[in-house]
Parts: C-alpha cells; sequence; structure tokens
C-alpha cells in the first residue's frame, strides 16, 4: 500500500493560468442538508469553494438557504423540491456531491435515484454520509463507477461492503472495490484510498480531528479538488493528505480541531504549495 505524503500535494497543487476565470475551476454541484442535518452541507460547501472550485450550487431544503447565504455568499442555492431546476443544474455539473445530512427517507433516496440516474460519463460524483447507506440499503447500481467515490467511515463501509469492521483489512477492502468498479475513500485515523490502480494509506491524522463534520469538510475537499484539477485520482489523493495535513498542524497547539478551521486554511496551505512548485521550477536544473 502506498503511502501519502506531501509529495502528493506537490504533483497536484501548480499554479493557475494567468488567463483563467471561475469556469475554468469547475462547477460543483451539492446536495444535502436535510431540516435537522442542514450544517453537514453548509460546511461541506465551505470545502468546496474555499478548496478553489469555480462555481458552487448547493440544491439543499428552504430552511437552510439563509443560513448558507449568510455563511457563504459565494455559494448559489437551489430549492431541492424543485424537480425541474435540479435536473437542469446536474447537466452543467463536472463534479457532483451527495450525501451530507441528505437524511434516509424516501425524498433523500429519491434525490439520490436521481442523481444516479442522470450522471452523465464525464461527471464525477462524490457519494457520501447517508447517501453511502441509501445506496447499501436499496441496492442502487452505478452506470460509471469509474468516475464515483465513495466516502464511508467504517461502518458505512461494513454497510456497503459487507465486511464487517474487524474484518476490514487490504486484501477484503480491495477485492470489494474492484466488484463495485468506485474509488473507496475509507475514513479512519489512518484513512485508505483503494483504486482502479492501487491503494494509498494516509500517514497523517490526530484525534483532536475526532469530530462531527470532518468527514462532510473532507468529502468537500475531494469534490474541490475534482472540480480543478485534471488528474482525478491524484487529485483525491491530495485532498485527503492536505484535510489531515492542516488537522494535525493544528493539533499541535489545540485539543481540538475545528472542520470548519480546516475549511479556513485551504487556500493558505494551497498558496505555500504553489510557491513550493514555483521554487522548485525556478531553480536551475
Amino acid at each position: 500500500m502506498n503511502k501519502l505524503t506531501e509529495e502528493n500535494l506537490r504533483a497536484v497543487i501548480h499554479p493557475r493560468p494567468q488567463q483563467s476565470h471561475k469556469g475554468s475551476f469547475g462547477r460543483a454541484v451539492l446536495i444535502g442538508g436535510n431540516e435537522t442535518y442542514g450544517g453537514a452541507i453548509i460546511m461541506s460547501a465551505e470545502a468546496v469553494v474555499k478548496s478553489g472550485a469555480g462555481l458552487v450550487s448547493v440544491v439543499t431544503p428552504e430552511k437552510n438557504q439563509v443560513a448558507l447565504h449568510v455563511r457563504l455568499p459565494e455559494a448559489m442555492v437551489l430549492d431541492w423540491d424543485k424537480q425541474e431546476q435540479l435536473l437542469d443544474l446536474l447537466e452543467t455539473a463536472n463534479v457532483i456531491l451527495i450525501g451530507p445530512g441528505l437524511g434516509l427517507d424516501d425524498a433523500a433516496n429519491n434525490l439520490l435515484s436521481t442523481v444516479l440516474a442522470h450522471q452523465k460519463q464525464q461527471q464525477w460524483l462524490v457519494i457520501d454520509g447517508s447517501a453511502i447507506t441509501l445506496f447499501a440499503d436499496k441496492n442502487h447500481s452505478l452506470k460509471f463507477p469509474e468516475t464515483v467515490v465513495f466516502t464511508p467511515h467504517q461502518m458505512e463501509w461494513q454497510r456497503l461492503s459487507g465486511i464487517n469492521i474487524p474484518d476490514q483489512n487490504e486484501i477484503a477492502n480491495t477485492a470489494v472495490q474492484k466488484k463495485l468498479g468506485a474509488t473507496i475513500v475509507l475514513k479512519s485515523h489512518r484513512t485508505e484510498i483503494y483504486s482502479a490502480k492501487t491503494s494509498y494509506r494516509n500517514s497523517l491524522g490526530t484525534p483532536a480531528m475526532a469530530t462531527g463534520g470532518m468527514g462532510d469538510t473532507l468529502a468537500g475537499i475531494i469534490t474541490g479538488f475534482l472540480a480543478q484539477f485534471p488528474e482525478k485520482e491524484a487529485a483525491i489523493c491530495a485532498a485527503v493528505y492536505l484535510h489531515s495535513l492542516i488537522g494535525e498542524d493544528l493539533g499541535a497547539e489545540r485539543f481540538v480541531v475545528l472542520p470548519t478551521e480546516i475549511s479556513q486554511h485551504l487556500a493558505f496551505y494551497m498558496k505555500k504549495f504553489e510557491q513550493l512548485y514555483k521554487k522548485t521550477s525556478e531553480s536551475p536544473s
């Protein structure tokens, strides 16, 4: 299993082209945040925006929309009951994230069914949180597994894979990944990534990050990186590593690190790696 390091960030984060506009860095559509878990989709959206996606739209109940606009005016919003407008919005997306705070009721399942049915081959789809449980319980299937990322914690992976938590190991996880065909980001104290090509283990992680919303933020960073960076597997690896790198650095001085604090630091860390790239590329060979 390959080890994630700073080299994974150096491989992805390069200076942006001078002739750029918001459309240059991808369109992300996020779906989630029922009336109980509205904060989950807001945290995901903040991570997508602050990790650099060009255009971000959030599909969520009306009850969440004022809070979203106040917290994150950069994001656009659509009421998830507006089916026709949702289909139009999905058409425009480079990346779709569904699941943070989505819930498990029939309305949530209908939204997941809609996304799965309308995903286009060139679109990346990140399935997180309760959408993973719905996918497993309702026996959904994937049209284009090669462009799907599941981001389960260990219990969600047990539901999806059928592997009990004590038996979740590299061999068993890899076998299920081959059947699913999707990329798996298996969250734990040392998050692992299983792709069609290989597997990776994160070298970072701290108990200070063990708080609600951390997975929503990670799903958002993955979505933001998929939206803007062309090498998709490398982007997923970089997103996972950066999430934990910021958490470890903050955790060196704090007993608890909040997910929103990680989002607040994303642009600063990405700038640091952009500058490292510039120094390396400009130094004489």
